[in-house]
């Protein structure tokens, strides 16, 4: 399995060894060792729930810098429509656009503009007969990396769409060709600016492999920061805005799904609520649904690590917003015809998903079991507790830990309290 390169970044001289992030990591990727938090590259899918929750900011996201969009010569800026939430007051797109214009970048295309192009070819796809229901939408990086790792019976589930963010760079690249013909494709630049974590790595990892038209990816609160002052400018716009009420709500949730037209869809937030609706449809304890959305951060986009507003107003901002919007500037919603189901090629990934466990208890199958059954052996000796004080989450996952080398079953905090009361008499030493 090819290297995955998280953007989720561990500051260890700033890490006290709490067990907050440890607790909460949906995929126990975290272990408190010598300590401090170590993650594990494996299990990371960079959900941002360790830097949402650590009290000593001692997780950052690795992002590119602003500065770093200044090398091209010709200059794209693919504003995701959680940013519209972002900003007081704000109840024209465009000055945001006319903001981003003034920044310095040449040209701005709404991410907006292309998730309204995906929701009809996914409204297309859905339509499909030989489609495995419910659909899972794959528009959230963090809830694919989670479904190729835990959940491998749903893979075939998930929508193989390519999310907005790609084909907006696709379109904002080609676009610029067409209209500028005396620039070469190395001359421009695509900036994404990012509400969370994972967007980043899958970006970074996608560019690695030469698979992405974006070339830098900078955080949403920094952007916001570099903004405010010029958007407080009394400029009038020169801009239009080219989306619609479809665009601007896949921001928060339920937007995606509420695009498609169909009641039957479940729209969920949240990674913990999020795992349980993936476990549910795992074990078949799920109605009969068409469609379903499923974002990690609570909110949606608006609710991601490296935004600046609160999740609920911003997507209170976005009804302002929306107000005086159309339902859809690129998409003939009225004339969709029912009968066609074609999609463009390019508009589908160019790799399927794959089932990739976080690791392999042995190489071989008779080792594995071994290994499972000391697992299993070693757990039923530990107090079922969870508390986190060994420095693994769980008390299985400390067992698998003992198992594979990274603790000794002696640094269980409980059953060392209980050998030092045997040491000191037990009950009889507590008797007055």
């Amino acid at each position: 399995m090819a290297k995955y390169n998280h953007s989720v970044l561990l500051d260890s001289s700033k890490c006290k060894g709490c067990t907050h992030c440890l607790k909460r990591c949906p995929t126990e990727a975290i272990r408190i060792r010598n300590g401090h938090a170590q993650i594990s590259a494996t299990s990371c899918i960079d959900c941002g729930e360790c830097i949402r929750l650590c009290p000593y900011n001692a997780k950052t996201v690795i992002c590119d810098k602003l500065e770093a969009i200044e090398s091209f010569r010709y200059k794209i800026a693919l504003p995701p429509p959680s940013l519209y939430g972002q900003f007081d007051h704000l109840d024209d797109i465009d000055y945001l656009l006319q903001g981003l214009r003034d920044y310095g970048f040449d040209e701005v295309f709404e991410v907006a503009q292309a998730a309204e192009i995906v929701s009809g070819y996914t409204r297309r796809y859905l339509r499909r007969p030989d489609v495995v229901k419910p659909a899972i939408s794959s528009a959230c990086p963090a809830i694919t990396h989670l479904i190729e790792q835990r959940f491998p019976n749903l893979i075939d589930n998930v929508i193989p769409l390519l999310p907005p963010v790609d084909v907006a760079a696709k379109m904002a690249r080609e676009k610029a060709l067409a209209e500028h013909p005396e620039l070469k494709s190395e001359d421009i630049g695509i900036c994404f600016i990012s509400p969370c974590p994972a967007k980043v790595s899958y970006l970074k990892n996608e560019m690695a492999k030469g698979r992405s038209n974006v070339d830098c990816v900078v955080s949403m609160g920094d952007m916001y920061f570099s903004l405010v002052n010029i958007m407080s400018r009394a400029i009038e716009p020169e801009i239009n805005t080219q989306t619609g009420i479809i665009g601007v709500s896949w921001a928060s949730s339920g937007g995606e799904a509420s695009a498609l037209f169909n009641d039957r869809y479940l729209a969920a937030d949240g990674i913990e609520n999020v795992i349980r609706v993936l476990e549910n449809i795992d074990n078949g304890s799920f109605p009969e649904l068409e469609f379903i959305e499923l974002n990690a951060c609570s909110g949606g986009c608006v609710g991601g690590v490296l935004t600046v507003e609160n999740a609920f107003i911003a997507k209170a901002r976005l009804h302002t917003v929306r107000h005086y919007l159309p339902v859809s500037r690129n998409w003939n919603v009225a004339g969709d015809a029912k009968a066609d189901i074609s999609i463009p090629d390019n508009l589908f990934m160019s790799e399927p998903l794959e089932y990739s466990p976080p690791g392999s208890l042995a190489d071989n199958m008779m080792d594995a079991f071994r290994k499972r059954a000391r697992i299993q052996e070693i757990a039923e000796r530990l107090p079922a507790l969870d508390c986190g004080s060994c420095g693994s989450p769980t008390c299985l996952a400390f067992a698998m830990d003992i198992v594979n080398g990274n603790a000794t079953e002696d640094e269980c905090i409980v059953k060392m309290r209980d050998r030092m009361h045997e040491l000191l008499g037990g009950s009889d030493h507590d008797s007055p």
